[in-house]
């Protein structure tokens, strides 16, 4: 059976086309497919997301994505979500309600508070990433790195060790997340210049160490 270096998972609301074109540009060999019975296929996986959380998870669910997703990560194959992609790893969201994520990650998606230090959002531009540990996606990284944000929510894990990295927006939250075979970042790599190719190319080349 044919294998594919890359997966792009479309769940109907990803930036599809500008990280198909930055993972080619990488020299990714990438499909992008709403199709679960490719999941088992691949090599790794990339899951884009952008909007709302309720729409994401209704279109993993409804393509059937969800439960061949969960079993690929546990067969410990790499998955990177980016922005709402990184939102579904974890449990819950607070976003217009409450609604069920993947729970791969423990953890909850919250809102910004509009009354801390008066931030406006959503999030939107450019911020800095600073490391809390070192990892295979931050390789040739200085923290302190500038990435491209466009988000009003954001993840707070239940185990603080996964944090890879924190951005500073009127509270220090997670922007880069590991377990394992798993990564998520709150920014978008494919808006973030050399920065942003960098992690992804980290990505695409990690081996499955530390």
């Amino acid at each position: 059976m044919e294998k594919y270096d890359i997966l792009l998972l479309d769940a109907g609301t990803g930036n599809l086309h500008s990280v198909y074109h930055t993972l080619q540009s990488l020299g990714a060999n990438v499909t992008v497919s709403d199709n679960p019975d490719l999941i088992p296929l691949a090599e790794r996986i990339v899951l884009p997301g952008v909007g709302s959380f309720e729409r994401f998870m209704e279109g993993l669910n409804q393509k059937g994505l969800s439960s061949p997703i969960k079993q690929f990560i546990s067969n410990n194959r790499p998955l990177l979500g980016i922005c709402v992609g990184m939102q579904a790893l974890f449990e819950i969201s607070e976003e217009m309600g409450q609604y069920r994520g993947l729970g791969i990650l423990s953890g909850r998606v919250k809102y910004f508070q509009p009354e801390m230090d008066n931030i406006k959002i959503p999030h939107t531009g450019w911020n800095q990433i600073w490391f809390q540990k070192e990892n295979p996606l931050l390789q040739k990284i200085i923290s302190g790195n500038y990435v491209y944000f466009n988000h009003s929510y954001y993840c707070d894990p239940g185990v603080t060790k996964n944090i890879v990295a924190t951005t500073d927006y009127g509270i220090n939250f997670c922007s880069i997340i590991q377990y394992r075979n798993l990564f998520g970042v709150q920014f978008h790599p494919e808006k973030s210049q050399k920065v942003g190719l960098q992690i992804l190319k980290n990505f695409i080349g990690w081996n499955g160490e530390s």
